[in-house]
């Protein structure tokens, strides 16, 4: 059984115009689960049955355990995710609606992972919500179905928590022979444990998630993430709560599809001005990558916030 779908990839007409470029959007928010993490999660899960385990168990900010649900109830095995207090509670009902139990502990994911690692016995797989090599494998695959359009593009830009995506997307590039294309990743700042990182030349742990962008709210980057800034072209940027925010409303706006701030961080670097990001690149392929978390009040009443706070 394959739990992900082959998602739209759309050429943007307003954001081609905007920035005077072909900006294609792959649409992986439309996955079943809501994000991009149906492909690889989903991979995770099946090869955990496949090898006998009868429970799954998963620590997440919110589009991991959904994924994780989603995954367990279709393959008939009983799931646990444990959510930090900074999990929505519309992604703790979205979780649970999967038939997953669910429980809430400690103030970021890095506390709710602990609690989930003394859960784990003979007969569970723990599915790690971005440090696996058959995640990232799973991931890969939407640049495959890229690849396979015909669509040419020569960056990809999308967001960052912990750096399953990203090196999903990078190990999509190197099996398509696309190893040189630049990967422009986007934090908000207060969660931007990647850009420190490349900054410091070594992985660093932030003291607190200090964006609304919880779903991004990894404290640390996995290695091979931050390898990945070390050995190719990957440009890190950081945008403020309330670009990240602002872009999903516009986003909404241009395309009809509501998407979480954690996509909108990636967005952004399209609706705002960032030549240095983008420069030698002409044909950037956007992951839209989920939005099933947030809703249109919570996305609303946040701009409205932020935008006072300004």
């Amino acid at each position: 059984m394959v739990l992900h779908i082959d998602t739209p990839l759309l050429q943007s007409r307003p954001l081609s115009q905007l920035r005077n470029k072909t900006v294609w959007l792959k649409m992986d928010a439309l996955q079943p689960a809501g994000s991009f993490k149906t492909r690889g999660i989903g991979a995770a899960c099946e090869a955990a049955v496949r090898q006998g385990k009868t429970r799954l168990l998963s620590s997440s900010g919110g589009n991991a355990g959904l994924a994780v649900a989603y995954a367990g109830r279709m393959l008939g095995v009983p799931v646990t995710v444990v959510v930090p207090e900074s999990t929505t509670e519309r992604a703790r009902a979205l979780i649970a609606e999967q038939g997953a139990e669910v429980i809430v502990h400690g103030a970021s994911w890095q506390e709710a992972n602990v609690l989930v690692q003394g859960m784990i016995d003979a007969t569970s797989a723990f599915v790690h919500p971005f440090d696996d090599p058959v995640v990232w494998a799973g991931h890969a695959t939407m640049i495959d179905e890229v690849v396979r359009s015909g669509a040419r593009f020569d960056g990809v830009v999308l967001s960052v928590g912990g750096g399953g995506l990203l090196s999903g997307v990078a190990e999509g590039l190197r099996r398509n022979g696309l190893e040189n294309v630049p990967i422009i990743t986007v934090e908000t700042t207060g969660a931007a444990s990647l850009a420190g990182a490349a900054r410091a030349g070594r992985r660093i742990e932030l003291d607190a998630i200090r964006s609304i962008a919880v779903t991004l709210g990894a404290k640390m980057v996995s290695e091979d993430a931050f390898q990945l800034t070390q050995t190719r072209d990957v440009r890190c940027a950081e945008v403020s709560d309330f670009a990240a925010v602002d872009a999903c409303v516009r986003f909404l706006d241009d395309h009809r599809v509501l998407v979480e701030p954690a996509c909108g961080a990636s967005l952004a670097v399209i609706y705002g001005d960032y030549p240095d990001l983008l420069a030698g690149i002409e044909a950037p392929l956007v992951v839209v990558c989920g939005g099933s978390t947030s809703t249109l009040e919570q996305i609303l009443g946040w701009h409205r916030d932020l935008a006072e706070g300004r």
